[in-house]
């Protein structure tokens, strides 16, 4: 059918965060989280390169993937152990790993090379994590719109704890549905509570949870220079969540509050 003349058409753009995905070295990436007899080119620290920084275990490096086009990926290496994660570590490691990841993260943001900076992990097979040894990912776009990448409400929820300014909650408003727990503090000051919530949060999902869960997600965001961050557990992603955007919020969050509480907290002031 014809369009009838004069008319003019209304083209109506999507406000989305667009990056290109090169393919072409995404098939070269290793993979031994499927594939568990391949070699881990982390625990082969002599051949590294592409180090920008260390304290002890950890090692800051270039990415030798760099899949996002328009971005520069940077891999944070946690520890020399290869089957180890963050439920083993001591508080000290713990709080090291934080302080040295959010340092580099912030460097990135105050070095006016990039117009947003993520930093974030993936662990297991659900996470959309290629390798077990344990690491986390800072990644500098420099196109990419920051108001898109959360919502402020996502980090509202049932007060599991609330220590030193640090509210530890489970997400009432959950970015993809069911159980999500946030790490809020009010001041960029309390990194070492931080760490210690982060890791309360993956033991329970991997050591209490839900015995089909082996994958998580961690996620940091700054909302006016303060530090937020979001542990997720990972499962199939929902079809009404990935066709129709629709979240879901479970109806035992606060059983799954007070069971946090009872495990970790009991005897500590809420």
């Amino acid at each position: 059918m014809e369009r009838p003349k004069n008319t003019q058409e209304k083209v109506t753009f999507m406000e989305i965060n667009l990056i290109g995905f090169n393919t072409a070295i995404g098939r070269k990436k290793p993979e031994n989280i499927i594939n568990q007899t391949a070699a881990c080119p982390f625990c082969d620290r002599d051949n590294l390169s592409g180090i920008i920084d260390t304290d002890g275990d950890l090692i800051l490096l270039k990415n030798k993937y760099n899949v996002i086009e328009g971005a520069d990926q940077f891999v944070l290496i946690e520890s020399k152990v290869c089957h180890s994660d963050m439920p083993d570590y001591s508080a000290e490691h713990m709080h090291r790993l934080i302080r040295f990841g959010v340092r580099h993260w912030q460097k990135m943001q105050d070095s006016g090379k990039y117009e947003t900076v993520i930093f974030f992990k993936n662990f297991g097979p659900m996470s959309g994590g290629t390798l077990r040894h344990p690491h986390m990912q800072i990644v500098g776009f420099h196109s990419l719109t920051e108001h898109l990448t959360f919502d402020p409400m996502e980090f509202q929820g049932l007060t599991i704890h609330e220590e030193n300014g640090v509210d530890f909650n489970i997400s009432t408003c959950p970015r993809i549905g069911f159980s999500e727990f946030n790490i809020v503090p009010k001041t960029a000051e309390p990194l070492d509570t931080v760490a210690d919530d982060i890791q309360i949060a993956v033991d329970y999902l991997m050591n209490h949870f839900n015995k089909r869960c082996n994958s998580y997600n961690i996620f940091f965001y700054q909302e006016h220079g303060i530090l937020r961050a979001k542990v997720m557990p990972r499962f199939a992603t929902s079809p009404l969540f990935i066709g129709y955007n629709i979240r879901f919020r479970p109806s035992n969050l606060e059983d799954l509050r007070d069971d946090v509480r009872r495990i970790y907290f009991d005897g500590k002031p809420s």
